[in-house]
């Protein structure tokens, strides 16, 4: 038997997982699809108190579903966007941010056991 045998490969494709809040959308970026392992599915889950925001893997039956990647070929992974007018109003309004004059990086963090991946809106970076 290998000493190797449990380990896994890395993939140097994947990156910091991050989503990006500007006044045209929200863009989770490849590597949130790619962590999450291309869900069909998703909950986008809001915790005002904390200033969060998940996104959680699930099936299109689950209540609030939302559909987040659509099948397209693994190899071709792009970013996800949304651009619900309501949503950015309510990330805005949680944070008191203006996106007209910028736009916000948040880096995520995998939450493996919850099929999630979880975004601190406090500790968004601004650009412009």
């Amino acid at each position: 038997m290998s000493i190797l045998k449990n380990f896994k490969p890395f993939n140097f494709n994947e990156g910091v997982p991050y989503v990006s809040v500007t006044k045209n959308g929200i863009t989770f970026n490849k590597s949130v699809t790619m962590k999450l392992d291309y869900p069909e599915h998703v909950l986008l889950l809001i915790d005002e108190e904390t200033q969060r925001i998940a996104v959680q893997s699930c099936t299109k039956e689950t209540p609030s579903a939302v559909p987040f990647y659509k099948g397209k070929a693994k190899t071709n992974v792009l970013s996800v966007r949304w651009n619900g007018r309501d949503l950015l109003n309510t990330i805005q309004s949680l944070m008191g941010w203006n996106l007209s004059k910028c736009g916000y990086r948040i880096e995520g963090a995998l939450l493996k056991e919850d099929q999630a991946m979880l975004f601190d809106l406090k500790s968004a970076s601004e650009f412009k």
